[in-house]
Parts: structure tokens; C-alpha cells; sequence
């Protein structure tokens, strides 16, 4: 049987959805279509609503996409509707923030609880962070550039998580930069003297919340520029003891040093593997589908989320 997932309705914070609905996949998942476990929508910094990135997906090809917005399931219910009928099928997720030192490194979450009171509080706290050190940024920013906070609301929606890439696409809208990534080469850059950090949780931390909740963790891009050097291998140990249970090698941020690095860890602490595109719509070059995961290995994140199978093995 394929198709979407069948959730009869939302409720709660950010559209949430009741998780004895929300994981009854067995059966359900389509694997003919390739799967893209890592995806975003205006909900958080894509440019396409939840429904629209639905439409992308089918257009692409894809059989499976997870809608991953960053600290918000807000997007869920409509991406659920848009998919409704169409063989395509949403796996409900989301990129959690969590810092490790000076880095920002970032959890990919599968099939949670989205109405774990952990969860609910913490992502607040993410989101709120995020819009105060937002307006800061756009303050100091304001002093040399022609940039308001009304110019950065402007390209925002309602409800979604606000942050760096809303102020780089005003950026873009008052002709300062040619694009995003422009933006975050210059003006957003961490040397620029603009930057700040924002609150979030530790990885380690952030898994072990994930796994309270129900969900499967994933490391996102974990060796982009070289970022493996910082997630160092202890911290990999103690990420798996805790409930991590894959590695997203397949991303075109990761260094190809990099992805050698992580497959050795990925097979030593037995971690699975994914892959996927990171899609914004025209926030960013990724496209859908450009990296996919094994349809055996989001067999084993759902039935680890839907309890059908012990977590290792």
C-alpha cells in the first residue's frame, strides 16, 4: 500500500499531531520513488509552503519526503493534506538546534512526539532565541545598511521559525546581495561582526530528548567544511550510547574527507546512513532528490519509531 500518512487532524501547539496517529506507518510507505529524508518549507527558511513543497516532491519524482522544518512542526498537517491521495508519502520530522561549543550543529528528528511537553518547551525557547537574537543582528546590521526589522518581517510567514536567512533574503530584497548565499559569504558571515549565537540545546541533549519522545535522531551534515573535526569521535560514542541513530553522510555540504570519516564512524558505533537533499526551494542550490536514502534504512527508522523492532541490531 502507498501513500500518504493518515492523520485525521491537527491539534495543540504548532499544529501539533497526536503521535498514536502520526507513526502508524507499517505498510504505508512507498519505496518505489526515491526518499529524501531532509526538507523545508516557509514554516521555518524555505521559500515554498508545506503544500507547495508537497507539489515539488511529486513533481521530482520522489516517493517519500520528510518535511524537517527547523524547530517547528507547524507544517505537518498541511503537508499531510497536500499528500492525501497522491501516492506520496510524508514522513513527519524536524531539524532541531543544538550547539556544541562554538559550533551550531543541527538534529534531525523522526516520527516524535510532537506533543512531548520536553519538546513543546524547548523548541519555544529555540524559536524565541532565534527571533531576539534576530532583531538584534538586524540592529547592528541597521547602522551600516539600509535594513529594517519591517524589512526582514516582510519576508517571513506567519507562525514560522524567523531567523538568519529571513534577514538575508531583506538583504537581498533592498539589492544589497545578489542572493542568500551571498548574504551568509558577507554581510551574515560569523566574521562579519554582525553575527551572534542563539540559545539551543546540546547534542547530546537534544537526542536524548528526541528519544523520550518517541523519535529516531539523525546527525545532519555532520562534516560540512570540515565540521567532523569538531563533533569529534568521543562525542559520536556518546551520542550512539544515548540514542543516535544515524549519520546523514549524503549531503553536498559534507567534505569528501569528511564522508570517508563518518562512514568508519557510521560502522563502529553501527549507525545507519542517510542521505537527502536539504531543499529549500530558492533559499539555497539544493534540489530534491540529489542525495536519497536507502529504502532498507528508513525501514529501520520506522520501525524503530513505531516500536516494531528493538533500537541496535
Amino acid at each position: 500500500m502507498s501513500g500518504p500518512i493518515d492523520l485525521p487532524g491537527a491539534s495543540g501547539p504548532h499544529g501539533a499531531i497526536d503521535r498514536s496517529d502520526a507513526i502508524d506507518l507499517r505498510g504505508a510507505i512507498d519505496l518505489r520513488g526515491a526518499i529524501d529524508l531532509h526538507t523545508h518549507s516557509s514554516v521555518s527558511d524555505g521559500t515554498e509552503s508545506p503544500a507547495e513543497l508537497v507539489r515539488a516532491a511529486i513533481a521530482a519524482g520522489l516517493g517519500t519526503v520528510a518535511l524537517t522544518d527547523h524547530d517547528s512542526t507547524a507544517g505537518w498537517q498541511e503537508a499531510f493534506d497536500a499528500a492525501s491521495g497522491t501516492g506520496l508519502t510524508v514522513i513527519p520530522g524536524m531539524e532541531l538546534s543544538t550547539n556544541y561549543g562554538p559550533a551550531s550543529v543541527h538534529m534531525l528528528a523522526y516520527l516524535f512526539d510532537p506533543l512531548n511537553g520536553a519538546i513543546i518547551a524547548e523548541t519555544q525557547r529555540i524559536r524565541d532565541g532565534r527571533l531576539h537574537r534576530a532583531e538584534r543582528i538586524v540592529e547592528r546590521i541597521g547602522k551600516d545598511y539600509d535594513l529594517t526589522w519591517d524589512d526582514v518581517l516582510a519576508q517571513s510567514t506567519d507562525g514560522g521559525t524567523l531567523g538568519r536567512p529571513h534577514i538575508a533574503d531583506a538583504l537581498v530584497a533592498k539589492g544589497h546581495v545578489t542572493d542568500r548565499s551571498a548574504a551568509f559569504q558577507s554581510i551574515l558571515h560569523w566574521r562579519s561582526g554582525y553575527y551572534e549565537k542563539y540559545y539551543a540545546p546540546s547534542p547530546l541533549e537534544g537526542v536524548s530528548m528526541i528519544v523520550a519522545a518517541g523519535g529516531v535522531p539523525v546527525l545532519a551534515h555532520p562534516a560540512t567544511l570540515g565540521r567532523y573535526r569538531v563533533i569529534e569521535e568521543k562525542a559520536i560514542a556518546q551520542l550512539a550510547d544515548a540514542g543516535l541513530f544515524g549519520l546523514e553522510i549524503h549531503h553536498r555540504d559534507n567534505t569528501e574527507d569528511g564522508k570517508v570519516r563518518l562512514y568508519e564512524l557510521a560502522e563502529k558505533y553501527h549507525l545507519v546512513v542517510t542521505g537527502s537533499s536539504d531543499y529549500h526551494g530558492v533559499g539555497k542550490p539544493n534540489r530534491l532528490g540529489e542525495n536519497t536514502t536507502a529504502p532498507e534504512v528508513l525501514e529501520r527508522i520506522v520501525a524503530v519509531a513505531t516500536g516494531t523492532r528493538p533500537f541496535r541490531g
